[in-house]
């Protein structure tokens, strides 16, 4: 949990943090303790606020920006959570989306839609034609709740419970019940919304109401909800069709600005809703890797380095990993390669390795997985940009910036401030209640940190990438639905 207090020059660069505690009751669950990060949450705005040197009543807005796709389901009446909530890492539901992909409904959806997209050439039909689930979408995570918490069932049989992702489950704690809403980014992913009705349903809302006085001793206006990595892109004021932007925190993520136009994917990339302002709507394609910065933390948590930063300087003083590959797959590997069932491993270890060479394996598996969500993203929406934005806190590596960098052959330039999730919930609350007049106020804030430029071919990086694609090769389909 992070928060940033900021003024209308972006100047405020104090701010309050917070390590939320990640749950895994057994293999392939994520969870989040509900009560635990509420209480988070409140004292991370307290400090917040108490650091900036300012008061609560002197708060103009408050924009939030929160993890898509991890949900919540609690009873109406008393606002108890009926569980944990749902991690978008969590892969429980991998043996049911296998079933559904395969299903004859869903390829009767699939077909269907291909041969009215044939005579229609509507691009709603096309973009069923490629419908499929995976686990980091709800619906089948939400199927497998009400298939095995009976407790859920009954409350919605009684039309007792409420369901929602952070953001909605935020705003009703906030207002203490009295507004229960979502909007555009979280619900995309939630399937809740048509990506053409851009007037939407009782379900999404702009009015958010503020923040119940109780809590932070002032009334404060919420004016912007908004997802995490599409708080990203607005914030790295990527407004333009074919601007592309990757955050690497948690998971590494690569988004590309696809303008009006929802794009249909044959590759897996889904379609986002980034933003809507006024009768403006951009749409985003996205692609992911789960485990990026989690896998620097487990290694750390295995003291093969004491802080992070130094994880750049020990890879830097080899030359190579030795051999050594890591593949980084705690919730499975996403596209290109699709396997929720992959198993997270170091290969080619001898008895010389060292940390360094295990360390400088981890750093370079995550520029790998950047090269492939690159040429995946590109091909697949015909785009061929002249440079990338990088935000997030593993954007600070260097080692990792660099190689990217020359996998892709691309330029890469990277914020003073790399937190551009609670940047851009902070432009699009200020927007609202007239911090900024418009997006080209925005760019003019935003301060290069460092540009990396390509220092090597791509090709000299081939047989290091084909070692370790052999890696992945044996890494897959190594958990099952019977597995302990």
């Amino acid at each position: 949990l992070q928060i940033f207090p900021t003024n209308p020059e972006q100047t405020v660069t104090s701010g309050s943090y917070k390590t939320v505690e990640v749950l895994r009751p057994q293999p392939g669950w994520v969870e989040l303790n509900p009560d635990s990060l509420w209480t988070l949450f409140v004292d991370v705005v307290k400090e917040a606020v108490q650091v900036a040197g300012i008061q609560m009543h002197q708060i103009a807005a408050l924009g939030l920006s929160t993890q898509r796709s991890t949900f919540i389901t609690w009873n109406k009446k008393t606002g108890k959570p009926f569980h944990n909530f749902i991690s978008w890492q969590d892969v429980r539901a991998g043996e049911l989306t296998k079933i559904w992909n395969r299903s004859f409904l869903m390829k009767t959806v699939r077909g269907i839609s291909s041969l009215l997209h044939f005579f229609t050439r509507s691009s709603q039909f096309l973009l069923a034609s490629y419908l499929s689930f995976t686990t980091q979408h709800i619906s089948l995570r939400l199927a497998w709740i009400l298939q095995h918490i009976t407790e859920v069932e009954q409350a919605i049989k009684e039309d007792n419970c409420c369901f929602g992702t952070i953001d909605t489950w935020l705003l009703y704690k906030l207002t203490k019940g009295s507004v229960y809403a979502t909007e555009y980014s979280n619900a995309i992913l939630a399937l809740l919304i048509d990506f053409k009705d851009t007037n939407f349903t009782f379900l999404l809302s702009h009015n958010f109401g503020s923040v119940d006085a109780e809590i932070f001793g002032a009334p404060i206006k919420i004016t912007a909800l908004v997802a995490d990595q599409q708080a990203a892109m607005f914030g790295e004021c990527c407004f333009d069709v074919g601007d592309l932007k990757v955050t690497m925190g948690t998971g590494s993520f690569w988004d590309v600005n696809t303008g009006s136009k929802v794009h249909t994917s044959r590759k897996g990339l889904y379609p986002l809703v980034g933003w809507k302002i006024g009768k403006e709507v951009i749409y985003l394609a996205e692609g992911n890797a789960s485990d990026t910065g989690n896998a620097i933390k487990w290694a750390q948590s295995l003291d093969l380095f004491t802080s992070a930063d130094e994880t750049s300087k020990m890879a830097h003083s080899l030359v190579n990993s030795g051999g050594v590959c890591f593949v980084p797959s705690f919730s499975g590997l996403q596209i290109p390669v699709n396997d929720p069932y992959a198993c997270t491993s170091f290969m080619g270890i001898t008895p010389s390795t060292t940390k360094n060479h295990l360390v400088r394996a981890m750093l370079e598996s995550i520029a790998f997985r950047n090269k492939q969500l690159y040429d995946t993203i590109t091909r697949d929406v015909g785009i061929e940009p002249t440079s990338i934005r990088a935000d997030g806190g593993v954007s600070k590596n260097n080692f990792v910036m660099q190689m990217t960098s020359d996998l892709t052959n691309k330029t890469i330039s990277r914020p003073a401030s790399t937190d551009m999730s609670c940047l851009g919930a902070a432009f699009l609350a200020g927007l609202a209640v007239g911090f900024w007049n418009d997006k080209e106020q925005l760019k003019k804030l935003i301060r290069p940190d460092m540009v990396f430029k390509p220092q090597k071919e791509p090709e000299e990086y081939e047989p290091a990438m084909s070692n370790w694609i052999k890696a992945v090769q044996r890494s897959l389909s190594w958990y099952s639905q019977t597995s302990p």
